[in-house]
């Protein structure tokens, strides 16, 4: 048997207002494409189908299609989990339906531990695997709020309501692997879960590490029950290993969320259950690159330099522009518009790093703006921005002609007013 392990879809995501419609359509046609030539048995996606959990009607248009071409291969099921982004009603309102077809969709926890078990069976209707689909656990479905509680109470809490839960559907999967059962021989468990483990690995942009703080809703690895010969994860974007273990993984986002994922080989995970002993194979499948990003940085020199360079490939690439010099560079998305300018280069973003990562110097805490004149307040501005001695010269007569012609127009209204 031969299982794809996929997850974090994000299908309807932007990228600084740029649709990646073109690139989840060619991702799309790659997994059907790579579902055929695997001879992949079952698909797997462990939560974050959509980016929102109101998604367009061309981001569900695409996933119903998706699924429909699923079907149509040699693929007997798709066992669908929601995640944090996913809507659960909006996920298992066509359950029903998607039955018809071999797809299973938990969109919330169930009542029941048994009901997030999902039996697979072959060709034959012979029992061969054990889904414990379970999806995203939200603090209002496991844990009981308790007034005068601490932060460090309520994760507690969090994380054993989380471990309590997989304890329970990984003992109705056992039960239900020993009743069906044939001569002896074990029936594989493959657990599901849209989590955030210990020691994850996260990276700028990727919408994962804002939700966190600290330790605060991280699960350790050590929670999950030993009964699962496979953990299928998902939420973090980057493909890895749970303690280093090759059967408790995170497949990953398949395409970059953001810049900060544009260097990371994206992939999918090819189980292969061995039939004899129930033991899994894990192989990582690259993920082809559908749509190219890069990352400039440095001052003027250096920014421009790159992007004369990655202009001269002649391949469509989505730019981020990081803007580091020392010199205060005014006009900076002007230059890059002409450097980019009748290029297949596409600029997304563009941002000054010194500019935002100052701040003004601080003052005393007696000191409020009353006490400042408006031309000192434009110093301090200089001061904090680092602005190069010789250009604040300069700077300072425009502000002074500004201020200057501001106090003109004032005075000629209030003539103009006195008159009439």
């Amino acid at each position: 048997m031969k299982i794809l392990h996929t997850s974090d879809w994000h299908i309807g995501r932007s990228l600084y207002g740029r649709k990646r419609t073109a690139e989840f359509e060619r991702f799309f046609d790659w997994l059907i494409e790579t579902v055929r030539l695997e001879g992949i048995d079952v698909l797997l996606v462990a939560g974050d189908i959509f980016d929102t959990s109101t998604p367009s009607n061309q981001a569900q248009a695409m996933y119903y299609r998706l699924l429909c071409r699923v079907a149509a291969t040699c693929c007997r099921h798709v066992v669908i989990t929601a995640g944090n982004h996913d809507s659960p009603s909006l996920l298992n309102a066509p359950q029903g339906i998607l039955r018809a077809i071999n797809v299973h969709v938990i969109g919330s926890m169930t009542e029941s531990p048994s009901d997030e078990i999902v039996l697979l069976c072959d060709a034959h209707e012979q029992p061969q695997l054990i889904i414990c689909a379970v999806p995203y656990l939200r603090d209002r479905d496991i844990r009981r709020s308790e007034a005068g509680e601490t932060a460090e109470d309520k994760d507690r809490k969090l994380v054993e309501g989380i471990r309590d839960h997989y304890r329970l559907v990984a003992d109705a999967a056992v039960a239900l692997a020993a009743a069906q059962s044939r001569d002896g021989e074990s029936i594989p468990i493959v657990a599901m879960g849209h989590l955030f483990t210990s020691g994850g690995q996260t990276v700028q942009g990727d919408g994962v590490r804002e939700l966190y703080v600290g330790t605060l809703g991280q699960v350790r690895a050590d929670l999950f029950p030993d009964c699962f010969d496979y953990l299928a994860l998902g939420h973090l974007h980057v493909a890895q290993r749970v303690m280093g273990s090759d059967v408790r993984r995170y497949s990953g986002a398949p395409l970059p969320m953001s810049f900060g994922e544009a260097g990371q080989k994206k992939m999918v995970l090819l189980l292969t259950v061995d039939e004899q002993g129930g033991k899994i194979g894990v192989e990582e499948k690259l993920v082809p690159c559908f749509q190219r990003l890069a990352t400039v940085t440095g001052n003027w020199e250096a920014i421009r330099s790159r992007i004369t360079a990655l202009a001269e490939e002649a391949v469509p690439i989505w730019l981020e522009v990081l803007y580091q010099g020392d010199e205060l560079v005014a006009d900076l998305q002007e230059r890059v518009r002409e450097l980019t300018a009748d290029t297949a280069l596409e600029v997304l973003r563009i941002k000054d790093l010194r500019l935002a990562s100052m701040a003004l110097r601080s003052i005393d805490q007696e000191e409020t703006l009353d006490d400042l004149e408006v031309g000192d307040v434009f110093g301090r501005c200089l001061l904090a921005h680092q602005v190069l001695p010789e250009q604040q010269d300069d700077l300072i007569a425009l502000f002074q002609e500004t201020m200057a012609a501001l106090h003109d127009e004032e005075r000629d209204d209030a003539i103009a007013g006195d008159g009439a």
